[in-house]
C-alpha cells in the first residue's frame, strides 16, 4: 500500500478538482562486410574492460559506408550478452552521445535461441530527430551502458559481444546493425539473426503498430508557457493554488518552458526553492479534459538526481501520470495510474526509488488506500521511455521497453482520466539550507492511442512515425 500523507493525497484531489473544473526462421549466422550495400558499418569500445563490472559500458560509433545519406532512425544497434541470472533486469542509460542522449533508445530483449555467450540483447535506436548521416559520416561518440535493476555486479566475461581488449574504437562484428530492418553488419550468436521474420518471442523487434486507433500525440513544440497552441491543444499550464506539495507553495507558469535540447523541443518543468513555502515554485500541466481511459499512454521523460543549480537533497516527486477526481470519500469510479519518481526519497524512503502505482479509491480523513504499487530502490537520472497500458484484464507498466510492473484488474478504470506531469516538493525537511536551488524534470513527446494496448517498440514506431511525418500535435480522440 502507498505509505504517502494524508495531507498530500487530499490535496491531489482538491487541486484536480480545482483545475478540472476550470477545464525468428535462419539457422545460419548471417555475416556482412563493412562495405556491404547497406552502407552500414558500426565501431565499437568498452569504457569497462573488467570481467566484472557494475554495469557494462558498450560505447558506439556508426558510420555510413555507403554512396547515399542514411536515416539514422532506420538504423538498429544489437549487442548481445548473457544475463546473470534468469530473473535478472537490466537498465539502459546514456551517459554522452554527440547526437545527443535524447535521440538515442536502448531497449532489450531476449533470444529465441539462447547460447552459452548470448540470451539478451540490447538494441540500440535513433529517434527521427536524431537526423541524418551522409556518405563517409559518422554519429561521433555514444557513451552508453547498462546495469542490472538490483545493481549486483555484472559478469562482463561470457557475453558475445564483450571485447575487454578493445578500449579504442575499431570495426567489431560481434554487434549486428539494421538498416531499414534489414541486416547490414555483423554476425549474430547461432541461429539469432535479428531479420528472422518468424521469431515470435523477440518482443522488441521493430513493429508497425495497428491501424485504426484514435491517438493524441503532442511534441511539445510550443515557444514559452503563454503560447495560445498550449490551450488550444487542450492543455492548462497550472497557476491556482493548492496541493499536492508545499502547503502555501506556488504553482507559477512561468517555470514552465520550452528549450531547444540536441536540436529537439522538449517541455522543461522547473520546480524550485529557497527553503520556505513563499519562495517555493512547483509546476504542472495537465490536459483541460478527463477524456481518456483504456489504450496506452507514453511519454519520454528525463528524472534529475540533481538540481540543476543549488544544494541538492529536497524531497522531489517527478510525475507522469493520469487521474480523474474523487467524487466522495472510497468512491469506487476513482482512478489514478502514476509514474513518480523520487531522487531525494521522502514518503519514509531515504534514497531515489521510482513509484507506479495504480489506485482503485481512498478516503482523505482518515486515511485509507486502496492501491497497487511496484516499486524500484535505484537511480532513474536520464531519459526515459515510459508506457502504461490499460486493457479489460490489468494495467502494465513499462520503463525502456521492459515490463516493470503488472497490477491487477481491481483498479481498472470506470471513468475516463486527464493525463498529467508535475514536479514538486513533499516537503521542506530534505533540505534545510536557505540557499536557492531548482530542479528539472524534462518531457520530450506524450502519446495515448485509444483502446489499443501497443507494445512499447509499436509506441516507438509510432512516435517515430508521426515525427518523420512533420507532425508536431494531432488530437483525434473523442470527448467522454
Amino acid at each position: 500500500m502507498s505509505n504517502r500523507p494524508l495531507s498530500g493525497r487530499r490535496r491531489v484531489a482538491l487541486a484536480l478538482s480545482a483545475l478540472l473544473g476550470g477545464t525468428a526462421l535462419v539457422a545460419v549466422p548471417m555475416s556482412v562486410p563493412a562495405a556491404a550495400a547497406g552502407g552500414i558499418a558500426v565501431q565499437y569500445r568498452t569504457s569497462a574492460s573488467g570481467a566484472t563490472a557494475d554495469q557494462s559500458e558498450p560505447w558506439f560509433k556508426v558510420r555510413n559506408t555507403g554512396s547515399t545519406t542514411v536515416q539514422l532512425s532506420q538504423v538498429r544497434i544489437r549487442y548481445y550478452f548473457k544475463a546473470d541470472s534468469a530473473s535478472a533486469g537490466y537498465r539502459f542509460a546514456c551517459s554522452w552521445a554527440v547526437k545527443g542522449c535524447a535521440n538515442v533508445t536502448g531497449t532489450f530483449g531476449t533470444l529465441a535461441h539462447p547460447t552459452a555467450t548470448a540470451d539478451r540483447y540490447l538494441e540500440i535506436g535513433f529517434t527521427s530527430t536524431a537526423g541524418t548521416l551522409a556518405p563517409g559520416a559518422d554519429t561521433g561518440d555514444m557513451q552508453l551502458r547498462f546495469y542490472q535493476s538490483s545493481w549486483q555486479t555484472l559478469n562482463q566475461a561470457d557475453d558475445y559481444s564483450f571485447n575487454g581488449a578493445q578500449t579504442s574504437y575499431a570495426d567489431w562484428n560481434k554487434v549486428t546493425a539494421q538498416l531499414a530492418g534489414a541486416t547490414v553488419w555483423g554476425t549474430a550468436p547461432a541461429g539469432n539473426d535479428p531479420t528472422d521474420p518468424t521469431d515470435p518471442t523477440d518482443p522488441t523487434d521493430p513493429t508497425d503498430p495497428p491501424g485504426g486507433g484514435k491517438a493524441l500525440f503532442d511534441d511539445f513544440s510550443y515557444a514559452s508557457s503563454t503560447d495560445p497552441a498550449i490551450s488550444a491543444h487542450g492543455w492548462n499550464v497550472r497557476s491556482n493554488s493548492g496541493g499536492p506539495g508545499v502547503p502555501g507553495a506556488t504553482w507559477d507558469p512561468s517555470k514552465v518552458t520550452f528549450p531547444v535540447v540536441s536540436g529537439n523541443t522538449v517541455m522543461n518543468l522547473q520546480t524550485s526553492t529557497s527553503g520556505t513555502a513563499e519562495s517555493t515554485r512547483q509546476t504542472e500541466v495537465v490536459s483541460k479534459s478527463m477524456k481518456f481511459k483504456n489504450g496506452t499512454y507514453a511519454a519520454r521523460v528525463k528524472f534529475a538526481d540533481a538540481p540543476a543549480s543549488g544544494p541538492d537533497g529536497d524531497h522531489l516527486v517527478q510525475t507522469f501520470f493520469t487521474i480523474n477526481d474523487l467524487t466522495a470519500p472510497m468512491a469506487d469510479d476513482y482512478a489514478e495510474y502514476d509514474f513518480e519518481y523520487l531522487p531525494n526519497g521522502g514518503w519514509g524512503e531515504t534514497g531515489n526509488i521510482l513509484y507506479t502505482t495504480s489506485w482503485e479509491t481512498y478516503n482523505p480523513d482518515p486515511w485509507q488506500a486502496v492501491n497497487q504499487h511496484t516499486e524500484a530502490r535505484q537511480s532513474y537520472a536520464g531519459w526515459h521511455d515510459l508506457v502504461l497500458t490499460i486493457d479489460n484484464s490489468s494495467i502494465k507498466y513499462y520503463i525502456d521497453g521492459q515490463l516493470f510492473g503488472t497490477h491487477d484488474a481491481q483498479y481498472l478504470p470506470e471513468r475516463p482520466m486527464s493525463i498529467n506531469f508535475n514536479q514538486w516538493l513533499i516537503d521542506l525537511a530534505g533540505q534545510t539550507s536557505t540557499g536557492a536551488r531548482a530542479y528539472d524534470e524534462q518531457v520530450d513527446y506524450v502519446l495515448h492511442v485509444k483502446d489499443q494496448v501497443l507494445t512499447p517498440a509499436q509506441v516507438a514506431a509510432k512516435v517515430s512515425a508521426y515525427r518523420g511525418a512533420g507532425t508536431t500535435f494531432v488530437d483525434e480522440v473523442p470527448a467522454s
